[in-house]
C-alpha cells in the first residue's frame, strides 16, 4: 500500500499526534492499517485504523499490568489466545435468561423465519461481464429460446441440454431446492421475488443470462420460539458482549489517558468486526 502522509490528508493540516498514556501511535503505523480499514474517504480510512491501533494499545497495557500475556507479539500481530484470555477474565457478560429471549423474539419475528424456498430449473448463456458484445448476442438468443418455451414449456429440458452452459444441463437445467444464499447474489436477489412459472426475460448474473423457470415455491414461514431459542440466545449474547466491550474499552481510555482522538460508541466494532 502507498504510505500517505497525514499533512496530505483532507484538511489541510497535519492531524494532531495520538498517544496512550505515554506510548505514541507512529503515523507510518496508522498508514499502515489503513489498508484493513476500507472507506469511503481517506480521512474516514486514517480514523478507523487510529481507533484501532488505540484500542489494541489500551489493551496491551491493561494485559502488561495484570500480568498477562502479551496481546501483540514483537512483530507487532495481534494473538487472539491472548485477546482472549484478557477479555475472558475482565468482561462480565450477563447470559440473557429465558423471558428476555422471548422478549426479543415476540418484538422482532421477521428475524426469526424460514426462509423461501424455490425449486428452480435454468438455461444458463454463457457470457462474461466485460464482453458486452458476447453479452448482447446472448441476452437476444435467450429472448428467442423464451419466446419458443412461452408456446412449448415442455421442450425447457431440451434447450437447457443443448444451450446451457451450467453443468445442471445433464438434469435438464435441473438446480433442485434453493434457498437464500445458494446461487451468485445478483441471481439470488431476482429469485426470491419470482412467482411461480417460466420467467419472461433473461436474468443477468456475473455469468451470463439465466432463463428461469420457478416449478414450486414455497413461502417464507414464522419459526416457533423453540426452534430458534438458540439463536435468540445468541444474538442477545452478542449484543451484551458489545456494550460490554465498549463500556470495558471507554473505562480503559479514561484509566490511561487517551490523546489525539476519543473513542465513541462504535469503540467495540475494531475488536467485532
Amino acid at each position: 500500500m502507498q504510505m500517505i502522509e497525514v499533512e496530505n490528508l483532507p484538511g489541510g493540516s497535519a492531524a494532531p499526534p495520538v498517544r496512550v498514556g505515554e506510548v505514541a501511535i507512529a503515523e507510518e503505523a496508522i498508514a499502515q492499517e489503513m489498508q484493513y480499514h476500507p472507506s469511503e474517504s481517506v480521512a474516514d480510512a486514517q480514523l478507523k485504523a487510529a481507533r484501532a491501533l488505540v484500542v489494541r494499545e489500551l489493551l496491551s497495557q491493561r494485559a502488561a499490568e495484570l500480568g498477562l500475556p502479551p496481546v501483540v507479539d514483537e512483530q507487532g500481530v495481534e494473538n487472539d489466545a491472548a485477546m482472549t484470555e484478557l477479555l475472558d477474565r475482565e468482561l462480565e457478560v450477563p447470559e440473557p435468561d429465558e423471558s428476555a429471549c422471548k422478549r426479543f423474539f415476540e418484538a422482532h419475528p421477521e428475524r426469526f423465519f424460514e426462509p423461501v424456498q424455490l425449486q428452480v430449473r435454468h438455461i444458463l448463456l454463457l457470457a462474461a461481464p466485460e464482453d458486452a458484445q458476447a453479452r448482447d448476442a446472448q441476452y437476444h438468443q435467450g429472448v428467442e429460446l423464451l419466446e419458443e418455451l412461452a408456446v412449448a414449456p415442455e421442450r425447457f429440458t431440451e434447450f437447457a441440454m443443448r444451450y446451457s452452459a451450467c453443468p445442471s444441463k445433464d438434469e435438464g437445467g435441473e438446480l433442485g431446492w434453493l434457498t437464500t444464499g445458494q446461487t451468485v447474489p445478483e441471481l439470488d436477489r431476482a429469485l426470491q421475488h419470482l412467482p411461480v412459472g417460466l420467467h419472461d426475460r433473461p436474468l443477468a448474473s456475473r455469468y451470463g443470462w439465466h432463463l428461469v423457470s420457478i416449478d414450486k415455491r414455497v413461502e417464507a414461514q414464522p419459526l416457533p420460539f423453540e426452534v430458534v431459542a438458540d439463536k435468540v440466545r445468541h444474538t442477545l449474547h452478542e449484543q451484551a458482549t458489545r456494550r460490554a466491550l465498549r463500556h470495558y474499552l471507554l473505562a480503559l481510555e479514561e484509566t490511561y489517558g487517551v490523546e489525539g482522538l476519543a473513542l465513541d460508541d462504535n469503540a467495540d466494532g475494531a475488536l467485532m468486526q
